[in-house]
């Protein structure tokens, strides 16, 4: 609307128009949810409509359970396909969520780079770095954006450590603990635990459900690199089903030219916990939940921090994220979520399950 049309209309009405649209506003990401069978699923089902994504189909073969999602969430019902292949083709996303058993993250990444479409995975990546090398290669060959979401990425306390590293000096140790009392122990659905508790399903225990967020951030804070050996020691303290199947306890020791990293993954803490120290030449910083913490530095006292600000959308929040990286307002390489980092994050996973296995530490292959 040009100044003189402008002008008729106050003469006219007394008013100033209505502004009209404006030309750059951006439609919501058509994203698909595939799968309601893993706990994290309620972060978008209950996410709040902010417009930056539109769900605009599920995929899930148990009607039943969709049911139940649908009357604790609201969704309509008409969404919900019984497989991947036809909530794709029917309702043509921009992108899908995946919350479905970690195996079948394969198969359904084939799904997705077949039709161009991009793909974030809930944690972790793959059932095993030969399952991630295959979804690395279809993705890169359909040129989709293939991304990995860990609760902790999300968490201002991690982001703050990274910023703290200059100040604290050349990473000596770094020291990562997650876990809780125990899947069943915290309530669960049997939805979840039925193949959470099996290596079939979740590659391991203890040692991926949690070992996981240990390699994703250990690899984003030495900046991709690539560690030199893998250790890990297993148990299982519960030897009774649902339980016994898989370890419910997990340390790992991983080894970098300069530094060593220990991941103790758990299903028997006390209590929940997501936290972490890193230790340098100059200092230390301790980020003991999503925002609070202690940093420290040679000569003065420590500090601690508390209660720090969310970050800066989009990266604040997993959806918000993926709709910008689709829409290519951001660039997620050497991000927590980045493919990059989760491969090498696969690799320490996929040694340390080895590791436990034949009880031998593994040396890391120099090569890429």
């Amino acid at each position: 609307m040009n100044w003189t049309v402008a002008l008729i209309f106050v003469l006219l009405l007394g008013s100033v128009p209505p502004a009209l649209p404006s030309e750059d506003v951006q439609q919501p990401v058509r994203i698909g949810v595939v799968g309601l069978v893993h706990g994290h699923v309620g972060w978008i089902l209950g996410r709040e409509a902010v417009g930056d994504v539109e769900m605009v189909g599920i995929a899930e073969s148990d009607y039943d359970l969709a049911l139940r999602m649908s009357d604790r969430y609201g969704f309509n019902m008409d969404v919900v396909y019984a497989s991947v292949e036809e909530m794709l083709d029917t309702t043509q996303p921009e992108a899908i969520t995946v919350f479905s058993n970690i195996y079948d993250h394969l198969s359904i990444t084939k799904a997705a780079a077949k039709r161009g479409i991009h793909v974030m995975v809930e944690k972790p990546m793959a059932i095993s770095l030969d399952h991630a090398q295959q979804m690395k290669a279809v993705a890169d060959s359909a040129g989709i954006h293939l991304l990995t979401n860990y609760e902790t990425t999300w968490y201002p306390s991690v982001h703050y450590a990274k910023e703290s590293l200059p100040s604290i000096g050349e990473i000596r140790k770094i020291v990562v603990r997650d876990g809780h009392e125990g899947p069943i122990e915290i309530g669960v659905g049997p939805e979840f635990s039925s193949w959470l508790l099996t290596e079939e399903k979740n590659g391991g225990g203890a040692i991926t459900d949690f070992g996981c967020y240990g390699a994703n951030l250990i690899t984003w804070l030495n900046d991709g690199q690539r560690p030199t050996s893998v250790t890990a020691v297993t148990q299982i303290f519960k030897p009774d089903p649902p339980y016994g199947y898989v370890d419910d306890e997990a340390t790992i020791i991983v080894t970098f030219p300069s530094s060593q990293a220990i991941i103790q993954a758990s299903w028997n803490w006390p209590f929940s916990r997501k936290d972490m120290d890193i230790y340098g030449t100059n200092g230390f910083v301790y980020a003991v939940n999503s925002t609070d913490g202690t940093i420290g530095i040679s000569g003065s006292d420590p500090m601690d921090f508390s209660q720090l600000p969310q970050m800066t959308p989009p990266h604040h929040d997993p959806f918000a994220f993926l709709a910008a990286v689709v829409r290519g307002d951001t660039d997620p390489e050497g991000t927590l979520s980045s493919l990059s980092i989760n491969m090498i994050a696969m690799e320490i996973l996929d040694a340390a399950i080895e590791s436990a296995k034949s009880g031998t530490t593994i040396q890391m292959s120099s090569d890429s």
